[in-house]
């Protein structure tokens, strides 16, 4: 059942551009698509927070996400300063290809270096993996979301919008849904900063970066001027992040689409002979969230070290038949 017959069932169809906008801050906002993209049955309940609580919080920490991998990978490579050096970590390697047999692995990359494997896990995001030569695999990745979330941070001279308790959020109502909808400032989180940010999603995210950084200025100082009045001063800085655009992401984080199966997204996850997959896109208790990606690479690196240990336990799509693996209880899936 998509979200939309849900929503409608119990409230009528948002057509104003209030009720749209208040409508997208209940699902667009969390889900990156609207309602009728979204799958009720595979989105609800949200483990995420049945299982961490419902409290939503802002991290200001200037570490950025990069001091979670840093912290991971400090317990496995080696490092000094914070930094690390392990010589078997190759930065700046852009993968084009990756070839199997039952010998092993072999990795090509964008500046004619080659690798040999055992195996490989590959770990990039859903919206990267669709090339491949396998149409049961190459249908379960396109057939799946990878939605696009993006927030478009502004630092103004000074504030000239309403702060303090119960001020987070802005809520832009226009006739088009999605256009610069959700405004938050940060001077809760960091006083005196004078950011004020939007978050733009879906179809409307895609327009937005493929315009210039001064076209994309332009349309916010229109709506911020609408908001709050002509006499408000112009950024001094704007950053606009093009997640969709950069070839290395192509989107922000997954989301379950109506009509895609239990069964199709077990397939999603499945291995090609040597090749195996992990991402939040293959986590489906916590999907689309930073923590997904965390527990599907442990789920995927353990299933694999058994495939090492035991070659009884290795499930590639040239071992066994991928009907028979999904008609048949899977170790490899507990989140089902």
């Amino acid at each position: 059942m998509e979200r939309k017959i849900n929503r409608n069932l119990v409230h009528r169809v948002p057509t104003t551009p209030l009720d749209m906008v208040i409508d997208y801050f209940y699902n667009d906002y969390e889900d990156a698509e609207p309602p009728r993209v979204t799958s009720l049955k595979n989105t609800i309940p949200r483990y995420e927070f049945l299982d961490f609580g419902d409290q939503t919080y802002f991290l200001a920490d200037s570490r950025g996400f990069e001091s979670i991998l840093i912290y991971i990978a400090k317990q496995f490579l080696s490092h000094k300063h914070e930094v690390i050096r392990d010589q078997r970590l190759m930065l700046n390697k852009v993968v084009r290809e990756i070839n199997y047999s039952k010998c092993g692995v072999q990795v090509k990359t964008e500046d004619g270096s080659m690798y040999q494997a055992k195996y490989v896990i590959v770990s990039v995001s859903v919206g990267v993996l669709l090339n491949l030569k396998q149409q049961w695999k190459t249908q379960a990745i396109y057939e799946f979301d990878m939605a696009v979330y993006t927030k478009i941070f502004l630092k103004f001279p000074s504030k000239f919008w309403p702060s303090g308790p119960e001020t987070e959020f802005f809520l832009y109502a226009h006739e088009k849904r999605g256009y610069y909808p959700i405004w938050q400032h940060l001077e809760t989180e960091l006083p005196g900063s004078n950011i004020l940010f939007v978050t733009v999603t879906d179809e409307e995210a895609k327009r937005i970066e493929q315009q210039p950084d001064i076209k994309i200025q332009e349309e916010i100082m229109d709506v911020l001027k609408k908001m709050f009045g002509n006499d408000i001063p112009e950024p001094e800085e704007i950053l606009i992040p093009r997640w969709w655009s950069n070839r290395f992401f192509k989107g922000s984080f997954s989301n379950w689409p109506v009509g895609y199966s239990q069964r199709r997204h077990m397939q999603l996850k499945e291995p090609v002979g040597r090749i195996y997959f992990c991402g939040e896109h293959t986590y489906s208790r916590y999907l689309g969230y930073a923590d997904a990606a965390y527990f599907a690479g442990i789920e995927t690196a353990n299933h694999l070290i058994k495939c090492l240990k035991h070659e009884k336990y290795c499930n590639g799509h040239d071992r066994h038949s991928a009907i028979d693996r999904l008609n048949n209880e899977d170790a490899y899936d507990p989140d089902v």
